[in-house]
């Protein structure tokens, strides 16, 4: 893990897989789908990388079926249903997250969320597991765009009143870094999170991280 230059003024995450484990509800969803068709469910292991992906990854791994499929926007509707009835059953937020929010709370600096998961679920979400205090919340349909484009994140910026210079941008997925460069923001890897079937060594992130306390170190040590 190198260093970046200059300390930030805000620090923005992803959701899925950077802040929270959503794996498992999101699993739970897909496989009460198989469950309901009286079908095996499918393995965590094979679900989890794709945890970021939404209902496009988890119901293509789990029965093979992508957007442009008839079947899809049926089966989209109805993984939807299950998640939001059980969106917070086995959540939890990262070991270390909370740590990292505190030490950025006492260094004075804001730190928000900037996630493609459409607001109904996010509003939701969010303060069932602690992050109520988040400075901003920008959710996939926040505005005309979801990441990679970069407005989610310019958005974000804009509500805190800081350059988005001035931010970092922390996410589990390609998209995440590719937005965050768009909108020119320093961007880390949180190789902790899901990450799917890339290697975030490929993304070209400013900082791949390991777990979030490595960002408690680039805090005290710029």
């Amino acid at each position: 893990m190198s260093k970046l230059l200059s300390l930030p003024r805000a620090l923005l995450f992803d959701l899925d897989g950077t802040l929270a484990d959503t794996a498992p509800d999101l699993a739970a969803a897909v496989n009460k789908m198989r469950t309901d068709r009286e079908l095996d469910e499918t393995p965590f292991d094979l679900l989890r990388p794709l945890a970021s992906a939404g209902a496009r990854g988890l119901i293509g791994a789990a029965f093979d079926v992508a957007p442009g499929n008839p079947l899809y926007d049926d089966m989209r509707t109805e993984f939807l249903a299950n998640y939001a009835a059980a969106i917070a059953n086995r959540t939890v937020l990262f070991d270390g997250i909370n740590q990292l929010l505190t030490e950025i709370t006492v260094r004075g600096l804001y730190w928000g969320i900037v996630t493609n998961k459409p607001a109904l679920y996010t509003d939701a979400l969010v303060p069932k597991i602690g992050l109520q205090h988040a400075a901003c919340v920008i959710s996939g349909d926040t505005t005309p765009h979801a990441k990679p484009h970069p407005e989610p994140l310019f958005e974000a910026a804009r509500q805190l009143q800081i350059t988005p210079q001035d931010c970092w941008y922390v996410g589990d997925d390609l998209r995440d870094i590719q937005a965050g460069k768009a909108a020119g923001m320093p961007t880390i890897a949180a190789a902790w999170g899901y990450c799917g079937h890339t290697e975030p060594s490929d993304w070209l992130a400013d900082i791949i991280a390991t777990h979030p306390l490595d960002l408690v170190t680039l805090l005290k040590n710029p």
